[in-house]
C-alpha cells in the first residue's frame, strides 16, 4: 500500500518540506501560524499504529516543528495535538498561539472557519519560517 494524503488535508493546507517520516504542511488559514506533520506510513491512523522507532522518529519531528514556530513567531503558547475525528489519517496539528488570537483560550476547531491566506501573505509567512528550517534539519532514527 503506497502513502497518500487525505484529500480534506491536502485542500485545507500546502507543502513546505520532507522530513524523514512525515510531509510537514502549512495549515492554510491566516488567523494562525499552523504546521501540520502527516508521518508517510500508509494506514496510520494513531500513534500505536506507528513502531517504535517511527513513534521516536514523529517526537523528533514534533519537537522540530514546535521549536520552529517558537523561533519564529514567539507565541504564547503551543497547541500541539493528534485528533483525527474528523480526518482519520494520522496526523499531528502544532499552532501558535497568541492572547490576541481570534479563538484565545479555546481551541481553535470550530470557533471561527478557516480564513485562507492570500499569495502574498502565504509568501511572508514562508519567509519567517524558512530561516529556521536549516536548524532542525533531521536525520532518521535507525
Amino acid at each position: 500500500m503506497n502513502f497518500q494524503l487525505d484529500p480534506r488535508l491536502a485542500a485545507d493546507s500546502k507543502p513546505i518540506a520532507q522530513w524523514p517520516l512525515s510531509e510537514l504542511r502549512l495549515m492554510d488559514d491566516s488567523q494562525y501560524p499552523w504546521l501540520i506533520l502527516v508521518p508517510r506510513i500508509p494506514g496510520a491512523r494513531e500513534l500505536i499504529d506507528l513502531d517504535e522507532a517511527d513513534r521516536q522518529q514523529l517526537q523528533l519531528e514534533m519537537d522540530a516543528a514546535a521549536h520552529l514556530l517558537r523561533h519564529a513567531f514567539k507565541p504564547d503558547k503551543l497547541n500541539i495535538a493528534a485528533l483525527g475525528n474528523v480526518v482519520e489519517q494520522l496526523h499531528v496539528h502544532i499552532i501558535a498561539r497568541f492572547r490576541s488570537d481570534a479563538a484565545w483560550p479555546r481551541p481553535v476547531w470550530g470557533v471561527h472557519p478557516l480564513k485562507p491566506r492570500t499569495a502574498d501573505a502565504h509568501a511572508a509567512l514562508l519567509a519567517c519560517l524558512e530561516p529556521h528550517l536549516p536548524v532542525f534539519a533531521l536525520e532518521k532514527i535507525a
